[in-house]
């Protein structure tokens, strides 16, 4: 995706500010005005939130970092974002596969879209802004020994709690995706 068109900025900023004044309990202490000024001035950090809203994800901020100031955006959907399922963890894995490969992986694609899969601490994060993944998973990204061991994590919400789990990198599910990042 090269530029977004002035009505896709138009139409995202819209999106984006109706979400942020409606789930308030995300953002406390931040103001809207702040964030369009940053989102105006990062156009292609613009593209990357505008493909986590096509695909699902709804995007809002959850907060600022405290190294840069920008402001980070979580995918906060209720369930795993629908465009971003039936992914494998990363390339590796999905090449492994002999039979029925899925099309892409999670790694692949939010390399793709310029953004970061949530860690194990992101996702409990989230998941203290409201209930996320009542019926579907999401893949975290995953520790370095774990992968070099084969595995990858997901996590999803069940029982009241939150839970982090393993799997093969190379499995994938429909009701499995994955929730993305961005600072801007």
């Amino acid at each position: 995706m090269k530029h977004l068109s002035a009505n896709e900025c138009l139409w995202l900023l819209k999106t984006l500010e109706m979400r942020f004044d409606k789930h308030p309990n995300r953002h406390p202490g931040l103001n809207w005005i702040e964030v369009a000024h940053r989102l105006r001035a990062n156009a292609d950090k613009l593209r990357s939130l505008y493909q986590m809203e096509q695909t699902g994800g709804e995007p809002d901020v959850v907060g600022r970092d405290p190294q840069t100031g920008g402001f980070i955006f979580f995918d906060c959907a209720g369930e795993s974002p629908s465009g971003r399922r039936s992914l494998s963890y990363d390339r590796a894995a999905r090449e492994s596969r002999k039979n029925n490969p899925p099309s892409s992986s999670a790694v692949e694609m939010a390399a793709a879209m310029g953004v970061e899969l949530l860690t194990e601490y992101e996702y409990c994060q989230l998941q203290q802004l409201g209930e996320f993944d009542t019926k579907t998973s999401s893949w975290l990204q995953t520790p370095p020994e774990i992968r070099r061991r084969g595995g990858a994590l997901f996590g999803d919400r069940r029982y009241g709690r939150t839970f982090i789990y393993h799997n093969g990198a190379e499995s994938y599910f429909t009701s499995r995706g994955f929730r993305a990042k961005l600072i801007i």
